[in-house]
């Protein structure tokens, strides 16, 4: 095995806890470059604050995650900023700014503290708007958005930063059918094209199409990590909902549907 150095991103005895309540225990993981995984789980247990204690921005109870060698709990998080973005499952817009210099936040890491955006940042941040279909918009007052829009305009703003890891909590939020497909469509090229992807998701069968590998999150410490077609099945997910789940064919591949009897 090689040595954490070598490795592009780990946690090792990862427990994460709130009020007293352990809901993961000695998280262990490797995840490459490549990767896209699936973070499950019901409302409640662990899904947000895990993937912030995996970007550093809360302690973990023990234990520690590394990216390309460097503690992130400790790091530097001007540099950390420059391979590792997180996506937060909401954003608050105080000010007004327009659609365009929204995203060109996500250039800030890469940016001096004296200078101003450059023709480059701006055209990195044009380019991340069109992947998300908002170019008509980028003129647009960011508080004049619907939901989906602002959604849409918080993943063009990670995307703009040019991450190595993209941590993304629920990133289909208020997005409507076709703009899930795009989002995760969208992230799954940017593993396939070198970057590491970890998505917390409500919507199990986004995680049979799109991620590698699923991290399943039980709520009292417990938790189960695969390849995704191994994973995946009625009987496991039945015990993670809590609710039975029941498995159809579809397209050479199994869907998950809640059968609406009563939960477990």
């Amino acid at each position: 095995m090689r040595d954490n150095e070598r490795k592009f991103f780990s946690s090792e005895d990862l427990t994460v806890s709130v009020a007293g309540r352990m809901l993961v225990d000695a998280l262990t993981m490797e995840v490459e470059r490549g990767e896209l995984i699936a973070v499950l789980g019901q409302n409640g247990s662990g899904k947000t604050l895990t993937l912030h204690t995996l970007a550093g921005l809360r302690p973990a109870e023990k234990g520690v995650t590394r990216l390309q060698g460097v503690d992130v709990a400790n790091g530097n998080r001007l540099e950390l900023a420059k391979h590792l973005a997180l996506l937060p499952q909401h954003v608050d817009d105080i000010f007004p700014a327009t659609v365009l210099d929204t995203a060109l936040v996500g250039r800030h890491p890469h940016i001096g503290r004296l200078d101003w955006e450059s023709q480059q940042d701006i055209e990195v941040a044009k380019t991340a708007l069109a992947s998300v279909d908002l170019q008509e918009l980028a003129q647009r007052d960011v508080l004049t958005l619907s939901g989906g829009e602002r959604r849409r305009l918080a993943i063009a703003q990670i995307l703009t930063q040019t991450p190595d890891l993209y941590l993304l909590d629920e990133p289909t939020n208020h997005l409507d059918p076709q703009h899930q497909l795009d989002a995760l469509r969208l992230f799954r090229e940017k593993a396939d094209d070198g970057a590491a992807v970890i998505a917390s998701l409500h919507d199990v069968n986004l995680a049979v199409r799109f991620a590698d590998r699923c991290l399943l999150l039980y709520g009292d410490g417990r938790w189960d990590m695969g390849a995704t077609r191994d994973i995946l099945d009625s009987e496991r997910l039945s015990r993670l909902y809590a609710t039975p789940m029941e498995a159809i064919d579809w397209r050479g591949r199994q869907l998950f549907i809640a059968s609406g009897d009563a939960a477990l």
